[in-house]
């Protein structure tokens, strides 16, 4: 396994981790011990089949899904300790999320879908900071466009520069290039690929394709809820 990384270097670390979903009469044991430490900067692939427990340890690392068992702990904040308010806080400004659908609201441009979030975060520079991001991900030709006017490319880039606008920390991204074709989805990655490296943040990427992962700098591979191999790339 991955030698452990030194504490103040530490992103994320999870220890015996477990997920449980169903009745406490029939649970089904999602998660099953996963123990785990993602260090500051570092670009890290989850990789597995679908139903490997990929996306589902993705979605307790970013507080979307509060663990059944063991300790998360991301940019030094115990998760287990936190209520549902307290959790939302904990995320943002810590960490941005894309997903394989864009989520994008249809009736917002471009820019707003970019800058309302950080206005809800209270950012003064809100509008120039998304717009600064768009053309980061070479999209400042449209900024006033619609998603519906946009291709699933462009609509993708948008949700990178949404995530990575109020600079997080972290960045987790499942299947960022699953509703792409080949050929597109290579220049989305590249345009994650590069936002990360200028920012600095983590990279944490769910992904079932191997040559994706082998762009991090460590892949993870996990299978039936475990972790069964951790490698550099």
């Amino acid at each position: 396994m991955h030698a452990p990384v030194d504490a103040p270097t530490i992103a994320i670390r999870a220890r015996n981790v477990t997920l449980s979903l169903g009745t406490r009469a029939t649970p089904v044991e999602i998660l099953k011990g996963i123990d785990l430490e993602i260090g500051r900067g570092e670009s890290l692939a989850i990789l597995g089949a679908s139903g490997s427990g990929k996306s589902s340890l993705m979605a307790v690392l970013s507080g979307l899904e509060r663990a059944s068992g063991g300790e998360v702990i991301v940019a030094g904040v115990d998760f287990g300790a936190l209520d549902e308010d307290a959790l939302a806080r904990a995320r943002r400004g810590r960490i941005g999320i894309v997903l394989q659908s864009f989520h994008l609201l249809p009736t917002m441009t471009a820019l707003e879908n970019v800058a309302v979030p950080l206005e809800l975060a209270d950012h003064e520079d809100a509008f120039a900071r998304a717009a600064e991001e768009l053309v980061a991900v070479g999209l400042g030709h449209r900024l006033d466009h619609y998603p519906a006017q946009l291709s699933g490319g462009e609509q993708q880039r948008v949700a990178i520069a949404r995530a990575v606008a109020p600079r997080p920390g972290i960045i987790f991204a499942d299947e960022p290039t699953g509703n792409l074709d080949a050929a597109t989805g290579a220049t989305v990655i590249d345009m994650l690929f590069a936002r990360q490296a200028a920012s600095g943040a983590t990279l944490v990427m769910i992904t079932h394709d191997p040559s994706l992962a082998e762009r991090c700098d460590r892949i993870v591979e996990m299978r039936d809820g475990r972790i069964v191999a951790d490698r550099r790339a």
